[in-house]
């Protein structure tokens, strides 16, 4: 294997049960729940004849996912068609963010990324009937909501691997599951249909807030049960309003610049943005899954997944620099309190303020397709062979534009040399609030089509530019082949299996950034009436209407646009291709009460990047980008073993060991290099000594050597299974951090990257060194992650009859993680995992009988360090704060005559209107109060989600 080592010092050469009566998983989310991709159905004899108790809603899905957990070797959780249906979610990302250990990242109100056990959503592979899936992120994390809750029976979370499914993650592995409809064994058709409104009125005139959802499943079984088919389609048009309000930062301004005397010192908002978002969402996803049976020998099974999922996103608001160093503002009637220990403004007057009218409008199409064939071949009684082609690819293409516009109207342009022109100051009353919409209190009327004009309205003379817009694309291909050898053994080894998965994978990344210029000369213009809609209503902040232009539809007509061909446009393109071989062999072993399975997996890897080296060290000169193209390759040894104790009496123990890993981020392995060099090294005091040696080099970039995060990790649990849908459990895991990627320094060669002519400031007689220190992601030392995980579900009604019916089920996550520092640049700065919240929780009671269902759901994680598109359409990190959010419904299910089985459905998301919170800085950075204390950020509402439906069921 190769020798894994911490350092980052790379040269130039190297571098680069039954169907749903509420049916929203309709006929399609079936039994079939409990299949697993490893095992073969086993048929059921002609005269073989079972009567049983046939359990239906919320109890079967309960009992679905209790009976995947049970029997299951790896430590797993599950939701099933029942939970799913029972609980209709926009996608399968809001049905997992309940399971056990696992926590959804909100994006505009909706559930879009999963973290398991604290882990960032990059250490999760996700996985589609046990097949790699393509994402259209930046990044390995899948965005679930591109996956309708609809067309799957199940979910499994593997907590713990197994050796027989490959690119296991390093925190665990999501295996999207859908219906075998031979095994389903019956015909099947359902239909589902929801109107949904967000509440309140709509912010933007031109959206709308009513939206809807329709699905269809069919199911059936041809030529005397050796054909099976599954056909299901579903289609979503949700929209979704944000009242969104954010803080630029805080700060003590001149005491000249604040009255009265007494608040001398505050700290002050030295900017701030107010926007109403609206945004909708349509998707429609098909899928189809043929198999065939012709005898005992031979099973072969075709799935096929297709979606594709358009946004629309449209915000108008102000925003604004109130900083006396921006525009010489000045602050009257400063009232303040004791905040942290530090004196707070809290409100007052802003004089001289410009603020600045936005008109955004941006677009974002994903496409993904997955297809996997699967062939079962009975060589022997006791021998099989698997054969499994997939193919999963994933395109997103997106718009994002911002506009300026301003009150007032200047007739010379925005230029440096007339910074005033076409600004209006202003005078605006302010509240801040630490927890809510701070409040404003404006002088001037910016919905006046009159008055109000597009242009630059920046202090400091303008930004240059009168709007932007980039398109950022992002494509990723997965094909991968998958073959099996499985052997059935008499004796403690029960069964045998080995076999190779090959996978390769593409992913590329473009953004073309544009600069948008006013047309005539950047003159400031009004917006014609016909391009206008009512104006936006900024009422939830004070600060009352802004004007508001159909700008998606007409800014080729008031803009030219002009590419950004700067460092930082080169810096975000990228090809990465990765071929990864992995060697497999499992065995499973059974004795007595104790049964398991133990592993291994040789996992070869080969990586290559694309980029540039980014040549920008001339000044005044356009950018010279060298392409260069760097690979690599390693190999990991990964064992595993899983071991189920059975103490009786539905008592059991479960151990795991392993050894996991998860390829490094995309973007970290980019191959692009950012040169800089310093020509005042010799500006110092004394200058250089005649004959010395510099070093003004310098760089940041990507590491295509990258080598993955690697965990060593021991799992223990106590599971009691009570009764079919009552069980209990506790489980304690501890993952040790081989390798963690931190941002280092290292040295690099920049021989043939030609200096800048700006060189000729440093002496003749003085050796200009081609090494110099380069900033990249690098491995380093690692650390611990550990946690303790409790959950259950208990039907009430078997301890009393008045209880009949009712039942609570919920989980309580405790996580902690200490990462080493030796490896950090700054040692005094606290290393956190992204994704990880110290507390997750989930509770749901509910209560069916005689067709009546009601459900209410809580979850809530505490505050995390988590990844937002932030300015210039890049990804970082912020601090995300405790959230809580509120699920409930309430429906009707007919259980005779003519509306037999048919359902309606009342459901409302989001019932208490839990905000989205962020904090200034992140782990220990951020203006800080007298005691440490944090300051707020960003401040978002999205409202409630009702949603009310009807369902049928052939």
């Amino acid at each position: 294997m190769r020798n894994r080592t911490s350092g980052a010092r790379p040269s130039i050469q190297r571098f680069y049960a039954t169907a749903s009566a509420a049916a929203i998983t309709l006929a399609i989310a079936g039994p079939g729940a409990a299949w697993a991709q490893s095992a073969a159905p086993t048929p059921k004899a002609e005269d073989d004849t079972v009567e049983a108790i046939v359990v239906t809603g919320i109890r079967a899905g309960i009992q679905n996912s209790i009976n995947i957990k049970k029997n299951e070797t790896s430590i797993v959780e599950a939701v099933s068609a029942e939970d799913i249906g029972k609980l209709p979610d926009v996608s399968i990302a809001e049905s997992i963010a309940r399971l056990p250990g696992l926590a959804a990242q909100r994006v505009n109100g909706r559930a879009q990324v999963i973290s398991i056990r604290g882990l960032a959503p990059d250490f999760t592979t996700t996985l589609l009937n046990g097949r790699q899936q393509a994402s259209s992120g930046d990044n390995r994390a899948v965005e679930f909501d591109q996956y309708p809750s609809e067309l799957l029976s199940s979910v499994v979370i593997y907590k713990t691997p197994d050796a027989q499914v490959s690119g296991m993650g390093l925190s665990g592995t999501a295996d999207l599951r859908t219906v075998r409809p031979l095994a389903y064994g019956k015909r099947a058709l359902a239909l589902n249909l929801r109107g949904e409104k967000t509440a309140g009125k709509k912010l933007n005139d031109d959206s709308h807030n009513v939206g809807g959802r329709f699905s269809a499943s069919y199911i059936d079984q041809f030529a005397d049960g050796t054909i099976g088919v599954a056909l299901g389609y579903a289609h979503l048009d949700s929209p979704s309003q944000v009242k969104r309000y954010k803080a630029y930062g805080y700060e003590a301004f001149p005491a000249e610049s604040t009255s009265p005397d007494s608040a001398d010192g505050a700290l002050m908002l030295n900017g701030q943005e107010i926007m109403a978002v609206s945004r909708n969402n349509k998707r429609d996803a098909v899928i189809g899954i043929f198999e065939y049976r012709p005898n005992d020998k031979i099973h072969s099974t075709l799935d096929l997944y297709y979606s594709t999922f358009k946004q629309k996103e449209t915000t108008r608001g102000a925003q604004w620099f109130s900083n006396p160093y921006a525009d010489g503002v000045t602050y009257s009637n400063v009232t303040t309190e004791q905040l942290g220990g530090s004196k707070f403004a809290t409100g007052g007057t802003l004089n001289h303020g410009v603020p600045i009218i936005r008109n955004d409008f941006n677009t974002r199409q994903d496409q993904l397709f997955s297809a996997g064939f699967n062939n079962e071949f009975q060589l022997s009684e006791k021998t099989r062979l698997v054969a499994d082609l997939s193919y999963s690819s994933n395109k997103r293409k997106e718009q994002i534009m911002e506009t300026y516009a301003g009150y007032g109207r200047g007739v010379g342009g925005v230029t440096p040399a007339t910074p005033d022109v076409g600004r209006t100051y202003d005078t605006i009353g302010f509240q801040v609030a630490d927890n809510g919409f701070s409040q404003y209190d404006e002088g001037l009327n910016y919905a006046d089509a009159s008055k109000v004009t597009l242009g630059d309205r920046a202090p400091w003379g303008g930004w240059g530019h009168d709007g932007a817009i980039r398109f950022p694309h992002v494509k990723e291909d997965v094909k991968a082949v998958d073959i099996r050898l499985e052997h059935e053994m008499d004796g403690f080894i029960s069964q045998l299996s080995a076999g190779v998965n090959f996978t390769k994978r593409d992913k590329g990344k473009t953004v073309s950034d544009n600069d948008l210029f006013l047309k005539n000369g950047r003159q400031q213009v009004y917006v014609d009436a016909a391009d206008l809609v009512d104006p936006t209503n900024l009422g939830f902040a004070g600060f009352g209407d802004v004007l508001s232009v159909k700008i998606g539809d007409v800014w080729k007509k008031y803009y030219n646009s002009a590419p950004i061909l700067d460092a930082n446009y080169y810096d975000k393109n990228w090809d990465i291709t990765e071929e990864v071989t992995t060697f497999f062999a499992k065995a499973n072993f059974q004795t007595g009460d104790l049964r398991g399975n133990v592993g291994v997996q040789v996992v070869k890897q080969k990586q290559e990047s694309a980029g540039v080296v980014i040549n920008g060290t001339e000044a005044g000169q356009p950018i010279v980008p060298t392409k260069i193209s760097t690979k690599d390759d390693y190999t990991d040894v990964l064992p595993s073993l899983n071991l189920i104790y059975d103490l009786g009496g539905g008592h059991r123990l479960r151990f795991a060991l392993s050894k996991t890993m998860a390829r490094p981020r995309m973007d970290d392995m980019r191959a692009n290099v950012t040169p800089s060099f310093n020509s005042l090294v010799c500006s110092g005091q004394g200058g250089c000594a005649a004959g010395s040696t510099v070093n003004p080099w310098s760089a940041s970039g990507g590491n295509p050597h990258l080598k993955p995060w690697m965990a060593k990790a021991a799992d223990l649990a106590y599971e009691w299974y009570i009764s079919p849908a009552t069980y209990v459990s506790v489980a304690g895991f501890y993952k040790k951090l081989d390798t963690y990627i931190y941002s280092q320094s290292g040295t690099f060669d920049f021989t043939g990257i030609p200096a800048p002519s700006s060189a000729t400031s440093i002496p003749s007689n003085v050796i200009v060194s081609p090494i110099g220190q380069m900033t990249l992601p690098a491995n380093g030392n690692g650390g611990v992650v550990k946690g303790v995980e409790f959950s259950g579900a208990v039907e009430l009604g078997q301890f009393a009859d008045l209880l009949k019916g009712f039942g609570v089920q919920g989980s309580l996550s405790l996580t902690k993680s200490n990462l080493n520092t030796t490896s950090n640049p700054d040692p005094t700065q606290e290393v956190r995992i992204p994704g990880l919240s110290g507390t997750v929780y989930n509770v749901t009671g509910y209560y069916e009988r005689g067709g009546f269902q009601a459900r209410i759901s809580q979850r809530y994680r505490s505050a995390f360090k988590g990844e937002v598109v932030q300015l210039f359409a890049t990804r970082g990190f912020t601090e995300i704060l405790a959230d809580k959010q509120v699920d409930a419904q309430i429906g009707y299910t007919f259980q005779d005559g003519p509306l037999n089985n048919l359902g309606v459905l009342l459901q409302v998301n989001n019932l208490t209107d839990s905000p989205y919170r962020t904090r200034l800085g992140l782990d220990k950075g951020g203006t800080k109060t007298s005691n440490g204390g944090s300051l707020p950020e960003t401040y978002e509402k999205y409202g409630r989600q009702i949603l009310f439906g009807v369902n049928y069921r052939f």
